[in-house]
């Protein structure tokens, strides 16, 4: 049977264990399609670039891996990064290359508490919490802008400047993204997050784009918030919380705070946005290559799957996609669990029991 539709998707496993959270993910989602009936169907092409392709031809991925990428509907990412390669070097040579060029400026990562995943937090035990952080993902403080220079006066003379951009249209895109995102919410907030009171261009700059944009939205709520008060808030006031627009250091701090308190990193999701489409976006967990457990079998797959989810919902694919969500807080809740956050699960052993419980979650 040929499926109704079929979508080309990339996949980089690259390091450590998002070889085996990618093997996940994708084991999932062709369960999903061969139970579509012939509605839709997953096209793979998998790519060997990371770490070890580096070493073997010093090059993190191809030269032309762009321009190869650049005809797929999405791509799915694993995890980059080991130790015998230089982060700045496995980081920019290939995520950042793929989220740079292909202009993926919405980072989404959601912080979901799943049942039978006991959090640190103890409101979380009888406290309904759900918020997404939406960062800003092409410029502010990763913008690679900067340089070292002096090395030639010798040890100890040495200077790095490292500036941040900001620009008025970068910051306005993504924080209409995050209203439109919190119009489409139960609670409509948007909590813009920055440190304008020592960082006075960039971010007043941020400020006072969000008050303009604010404007343009009279039904959804906001407050800005500092981002030191933003991380007391994550753990003491986080049922507040809707929607977090900040730019992209303090959003990503801010998004694995809220991943701990959610129970581990390994349930983290995330998505990196092209919303208009000029190019495929790309979807990877947010966990790390976790070299001290790969090839074990120990990897946590549910960010890996949850942000396959978030990759359905990109496609069009929203019924799908809330099918997967609601398999994998199935299979939490019936204690099925891996290490990380209190189970004696495999990795294995989680895939398996979220592809069993797609059957019992259809619409």
């Amino acid at each position: 049977m040929t499926a109704a539709r079929t979508f080309k998707i990339a996949a980089i496993p690259a390091d450590g264990v998002g070889v085996e959270v990618v093997a996940a993910g994708r084991a999932v989602l062709d369960s999903l399609a061969a139970d579509s009936g012939g509605a839709f169907a997953f096209d793979w092409t998998e790519f060997p670039w990371g770490c070890g392709y580096y070493e073997k031809t010093g090059r993190m991925m191809d030269d032309d891996g762009l321009d190869v990428l650049k005809d797929f509907d999405a791509i799915y990412f694993g995890a980059v990064g080991w130790p015998s390669v230089p982060d700045h070097i496995s980081l920019w040579g290939l995520r950042l290359k793929i989220c740079q060029n292909f202009d993926q400026w919405a980072n989404v990562r959601p912080v979901h508490f799943h049942p039978g995943v006991v959090s640190p937090l103890r409101k979380a035990d009888h406290t309904e919490l759900d918020w997404i952080v939406v960062r800003e993902n092409s410029e502010g403080e990763y913008a690679g802008l900067g340089g070292r220079n002096f090395a030639s006066r010798g040890p100890g003379n040495e200077v790095a400047v490292q500036s941040a951009l900001f620009t008025e249209s970068g910051c306005e895109r993504i924080m209409r993204f995050a209203f439109d995102l919190a119009r489409t919410r139960p609670r409509k907030k948007v909590s813009s997050v920055t440190k304008s009171n020592a960082q006075q261009y960039g971010m007043v700059l941020w400020d006072e784009v969000f008050a303009r944009v604010a404007a343009d939205y009279p039904d959804v709520a906001t407050e800005s918030v500092l981002v030191d008060a933003m991380s007391a808030k994550f753990v003491l006031r986080p049922e507040d919380l809707s929607v977090v627009v900040a730019s992209n250091l303090n959003a990503d701090i801010l998004s694995d705070l809220g991943s701990a308190l959610a129970g581990s990193l390994g349930l983290a999701a995330s998505a990196n946005l092209n919303p208009e489409r000029r190019f495929p976006s790309m979807f990877e967990p947010v966990h790390g290559s976790a070299p001290d457990i790969a090839g074990q079998g120990l990897a946590n797959p549910i960010g890996a799957i949850g942000s396959a989810a978030l990759m359905l919902e990109h496609l069009g694919l929203n019924d799908e996609a809330a099918r997967v969500q609601r398999a994998i807080d199935a299979t939490t809740g019936s204690g099925v669990l891996t290490a990380d956050v209190g189970g004696n699960a495999k990795t294995e052993e989680v895939v398996t029991a979220i592809i069993n419980n797609l059957g019992h979650t259809k619409p």
